[in-house]
């Protein structure tokens, strides 16, 4: 074990979490004491903690068979992987059941350790043909001569397979012309090609991500700077994919309660100085009644994929607003009848998106969980999937026609 993923798992009680007994979760000892805290948390027997009990257990009260010690107690979290010895049907879906437009993806290609960009580029698009991506909408987050260079990798070889969206401006965010210099440099995309702005991010710090301004300095979406931008993004119909927030689990403590799993501990912001989930949220409701004529495409079903009662509320008050499904394959999975009906109630403002990369199987795994009814399925986190079994006229909306009339298909 590094030394850095030593000190975290001291600082936050994770140092030795295991598996223990019948499933329940322990902590052994630590080998290398560090605060009281997390000395405590850390030898803690939770078996006896009733309100480990009730989050664990609920109004089973217990598991029911008796528990002790044994090979298991060493077995750690993170490597904790179950074989499941359900039986179920398993739907192999090679295709998508209509032409499919993902609105979230990101500049992948470049990212690849060998090879060039655009020969990864060039089997991504042989990949979106056998699974029946028509076209992919690339979140660049990109201005300037970057998002110059990323217009001729996607746009001159392919320009009928990809969308390509452009960053905003943050540099100088302080200073008097900065609201002009940003809707500017979006006009300048705009012309070079972008039809849509995005992915803008703010996860406690603004969007320039910047833990060092001062609180009151932070550029946050529904700032007045920004106002000429939204404005701008209105006068040239492009779509704004925004992500406010993350997962709500990101702001609790990474101990025995935490809902993810260790992996996903690289997003845990407890006890920063940041907005807090529940500061953060509002930004979005706040941002759509300021700017009534853009539209917003909140990534990652906003956030609120835990609360489809509460993002329902959002969109019922403000018709500007649409949702994309990327990267929460997790939410749905897990509520498949209340996502279903979610998706049939706002089957004109909701969008197919994956975030996820350019492997063939991912693709196919989420039209197993849209088109089947296939369950106990294997997912991404610790909790299993079921399918969402949709019809063949919601996934059309969902897969295609919704963004086909809400985007912007100018010809560059």
């Amino acid at each position: 074990m590094d030394n850095s993923r030593r000190e975290f798992l001291k600082k936050t009680g994770l140092a030795g979490l295991t598996l223990t007994g019948a499933g329940f979760i322990g902590c052994a000892r630590q080998s290398d004491s560090g605060d009281s805290a997390a000395s405590n948390q850390a030898s803690k027997d939770w078996r006896s903690d009733p309100e480990w009990r009730e989050v664990k257990y609920g109004p089973w009260s217990g598991p029911g068979v008796p528990s002790g010690p044994g090979p298991m107690d060493h077995v750690l979290l993170k490597d904790y992987a179950p074989r499941s010895t359900v039986v179920t049907e398993e739907t192999f879906i090679p295709e998508a059941r209509h032409p499919v437009i993902d609105v979230h993806i990101h500049d992948y290609p470049s990212r690849q350790e060998s090879g060039t960009p655009e020969e990864h580029l060039s089997r991504w698009v042989d990949t979106m043909d056998e699974v029946g991506v028509e076209t992919s909408v690339v979140l660049t987050g990109a201005t300037g001569e970057e998002f110059d260079r990323l217009t001729e990798l996607y746009l001159q070889p392919y320009p009928d397979r990809f969308q390509l969206y452009c960053g905003i401006v943050t540099d100088g965010i302080g200073e008097d012309d900065y609201p002009e210099r940003a809707a500017a440099e979006l006009e300048r995309c705009y012309e070079q090609g972008a039809r849509g702005i995005g992915e803008i991010t703010d996860k406690g710090f603004g969007i320039t991500r910047d833990p060092e301004l001062a609180p009151g300095e932070r550029l946050h979406p529904d700032d007045d700077r920004l106002d000429p931008y939204w404005e701008k993004a209105a006068e040239l119909n492009l779509p704004v994919n925004l992500h406010i927030a993350d997962h709500p689990s990101a702001w609790e403590p990474p101990n025995v309660f935490q809902e993810r799993t260790p992996i996903f501990q690289q997003f845990n912001q407890h006890g920063s100085e940041g907005l807090s989930y529940d500061e953060l949220i509002p930004l979005l409701p706040r941002t759509l009644q300021k700017h009534p004529d853009t539209t917003f495409i909140a990534c990652h079903l906003a956030n609120l994929g835990n609360d489809l009662g509460r993002l329902s509320e959002i969109m019922d008050r403000h018709d500007n607003l649409y949702v994309d499904i990327s990267a929460r394959d997790y939410e749905v999975g897990r509520q498949p009848r209340g996502a279903a009906r979610f998706l049939e109630d706002y089957r004109d403002r909701v969008l197919f998106g994956t975030d996820m990369g350019m492997d063939k199987g991912m693709y196919q795994s989420w039209w197993r969980l849209l088109e089947s009814a296939d369950e106990h399925m294997t997912g991404r986190v610790w909790w299993r999937y079921y399918g969402l079994d949709l019809s063949g006229e919601i996934l059309e909306s969902l897969y295609r026609t919704n963004a086909r009339r809400i985007m912007n298909w100018e010809e560059v």
